[in-house]
């Protein structure tokens, strides 16, 4: 096996997600070069992948013409296996030896995503799953470093106040509760997300008085990566940041309003979570949360 296509999803929690089944086709082959269909969104999350080898961006914007271009690029190639996670209909137009399509989500309820992505491939590997990937390289790590190099030796709780969706976004308030209730476990508040997510950590920082990195719309997908990496705890909205904290090997709690955490939460035994029985995540109490955390934390 020398060559393998993988086509992955394009929301950056949802690629996570396929990073397990990625790692299972590398440690049954680890001589393939495993080229990725992906889109601009996730392109990120592979770019240290040290098997990659051709990274195809899927642009959904160009329709058919772009899906045209895509397939001239893909048919270059014969590939030994290709692995379509997506289902848009690429497979079918790809030169390939064996191929291999999603399960279907009808047959895979009850399945978490990471599981449900793995039962495709399940035929060809014969280990475990294992955990979600993303790489980062020395630089990433050691800018990470330096952005908290005071903080070095002190407990970091990551914050994510953003999310896609308002009904996935638990109120600034909320957070501030939990985080005084946190306190005595954690030195320093490092704030993460994107630009949109400035004015809830401005309101944030206005209203908490204690320390906080705010990193949230500063710094790229691998950065923000490595920042994680760095912080003894994750708590944030149902987005890519909780995904990305399993990704990086660090505990997360997730709290989800509408969603289906079963199927979507991130992956891993020290990702914890709740949901709100009503689906309004604005309901739920930071104490509530913060109790849930503190029993973790007694635990381990």
């Amino acid at each position: 096996m020398n060559k393998i296509l993988f086509i992955t999803l394009s929301n950056i929690g949802d690629a996570i997600l396929t990073t397990p089944t990625l790692e299972a086709l590398h440690l049954k082959f680890p001589k393939a070069i495993i080229d990725i269909v992906g889109d601009a969104r996730s392109r990120i999350l592979f770019k240290h992948c040290p098997y990659l080898g051709q990274f195809y961006e899927k642009n959904k914007q160009l329709g058919w013409l772009g899906t045209l271009s895509l397939l001239k690029k893909i048919r270059q190639t014969h590939y030994d296996l290709a692995v379509d996670l997506r289902s848009d209909g690429l497979l079918y137009f790809i030169v390939a030896h064996k191929k291999i399509f999603k399960r279907s989500n009808q047959s895979t309820l009850a399945l978490h995503s990471v599981e449900k992505h793995f039962c495709a491939i399940k035929n060809i590997v014969n280990h475990k799953i294992p955990a979600p990937r993303i790489w980062l390289s020395d630089e990433e790590r050691s800018e990470a470093i330096k952005i908290i190099h005071r903080y070095k030796s002190k407990n970091i709780l990551a914050i994510g106040l953003g999310a896609n969706s308002s009904r996935k976004i638990w109120p600034v308030p909320n957070f501030l509760e939990l985080t005084k209730e946190l306190k005595k476990y954690f030195d320093v508040i490092l704030l993460l997300g994107n630009q949109q997510d400035a004015e809830r950590s401005s309101e944030f920082i206005k209203s908490y008085s204690g320390e906080v990195i705010d990193c949230a719309g500063n710094y790229n997908l691998l950065e923000t990566s490595a920042l994680l990496e760095k912080s003894k705890l994750f708590v944030g909205n149902d987005s890519g940041l909780g995904h990305i904290a399993s990704a990086v090997g660090i505990p997360s709690f997730t709290v989800f309003g509408v969603g289906e955490p079963n199927r979507y939460r991130p992956w891993g035994e020290d990702a914890l979570w709740y949901q709100d029985p009503t689906f309004d995540i604005s309901t739920i109490k930071g104490a509530h949360i913060a109790a849930k955390i503190t029993q973790w934390i007694k635990l381990n």
